[in-house]
């Protein structure tokens, strides 16, 4: 069987993992400090906060911009759900941008459109989260001249991305947005098991970020209320926080990985060469680059071509799946799910997302992934369409 992706464990992970497990600390010690110092210098960001999942680090992204119950959050269709919930755990409204028909990534014509209806309604976003779709950066330098125009804030979503540039800048560098966030779940470029990060180059909002996974603790003087001298008041909390905390554990996991990241995205690239080279005369649209971007190539996803073949989805789905290639479908719209729906949103929203659900199709692709495996995906994909 061959999973659409998989982990790279080593035995100088487990060897890292084993040392703090021996060690007196498994949370709360001195090797997640060293996991934020160490992503946010390869990301070339100011400050990095880490969490025990990409969608704790969307949602106190959000509490830390202040979106609240009277705002709006705008993100991709095409994406996680974690990327909306986040808006809603804040009680905000949720609205969606349609992707563009070659990146998959949000369209900046769709929200220029939608900015401009927006604005004339008093509806305009408060947060816009942009998500680096299967680790394809999204047009920041366009969605950041939107926000400057418009007063939004930007969180990118690039749980996909870590590893991936876009114009020469590492994605988590925070030179188009006030937050990036990262994921560590296992199928991502690095792992910590389960985990996430929050990046930012402003010291204020660090600094929220990181009371904030704490139980809204701080043990900052400067902070703290005035008690009486003769009772220890050495951390109090001063806002609602939550327990989004990263192990010692996992972030023990993280750096090992860390030191491991190009070369991941080097044989991701492997990868897609040969799906490139070998995916010809085959009715189906293979992913396209935008100028400027380099991905980190979490997913490889294509898209059935219904015009030139009278297979299906769920044909091709099945008969892979039959023959142990485990591909994927990378997204199911989000406001096509249930509890999306019952707020309002419905089939023909946003059709082009919606369209592309319909065809896609994201095939195995991971460092460990042999040649002979790709040879073995290449000939099932040639039965599935023959």
């Amino acid at each position: 069987m061959i999973p659409y992706g998989r982990q790279n464990i080593t035995s100088k992970d487990i060897l890292n993992v084993k040392k703090v497990l021996r060690s007196d600390f498994l949370t709360q010690g001195p090797v997640v400090p060293v996991f934020e110092r160490a992503v946010k210098r390869y990301c070339g960001a100011s400050y990095a906060v880490a969490v025990n999942s990409a969608t704790s680090a969307l949602h106190i992204a959000c509490v830390a911009l202040n979106l609240g119950p009277n705002d709006w959050l705008w993100t991709s269709p095409n994406t996680f759900v974690a990327s909306a919930n986040c808006g809603r755990y804040c009680g905000a409204k949720i609205d969606f941008v349609d992707i563009d028909t070659n990146t998959y990534n949000m369209s900046i014509s769709a929200l220029k459109e939608k900015l401009k209806i927006s604005k004339k309604k008093g509806k305009l976003p408060k947060v816009v989260i942009p998500v680096h779709f299967a680790g394809q950066p999204c047009d920041m330098i366009a969605i950041k001249k939107l926000s400057k125009k418009y007063g939004f804030k930007i969180i990118e979503d690039a749980s996909h991305a870590i590893g991936a540039s876009y114009h020469k800048n590492k994605i988590g560098s925070c030179k188009y947005s006030d937050i990036t966030v990262f994921s560590f779940h296992p199928v991502k470029i690095i792992t910590t098991g389960e985990g996430g990060m929050a990046l930012t180059n402003n010291k204020r909002l660090a600094e929220r970020l990181c009371r904030l996974r704490n139980s809204g603790i701080t043990r900052d003087k400067w902070l703290m209320k005035n008690r009486p001298k003769n009772e220890i008041w050495n951390y109090q909390q001063i806002e609602l926080g939550l327990n989004y905390r990263m192990t010692d554990i996992q972030a023990a996991l993280g750096l090992s990985q860390l030191n491991r990241i190009d070369k991941f995205v080097k044989e991701r690239y492997r990868i897609v060469d040969f799906y490139e080279k070998n995916l010809i005369n085959l009715p189906i649209k293979k992913p396209w680059q935008l100028p400027g971007t380099h991905s980190s190539y979490h997913l490889y996803p294509i898209c059935i071509d219904f015009k030139k073949t009278r297979k299906t989805q769920r044909k091709i789905y099945n008969f892979l799946h039959k023959n142990k290639i485990k591909v994927n479908l990378h997204y199911i719209p989000v406001h096509r799910h249930p509890y999306y729906e019952s707020l309002g949103f419905k089939k023909g929203d946003f059709p082009v997302s919606e369209d592309f659900h319909r065809k896609v199709i994201s095939l195995p692709i991971f460092p460990t992934l042999k040649k002979n495996d790709c040879k073995k995906i290449l000939n099932k994909i040639l039965l599935a369409f023959k």
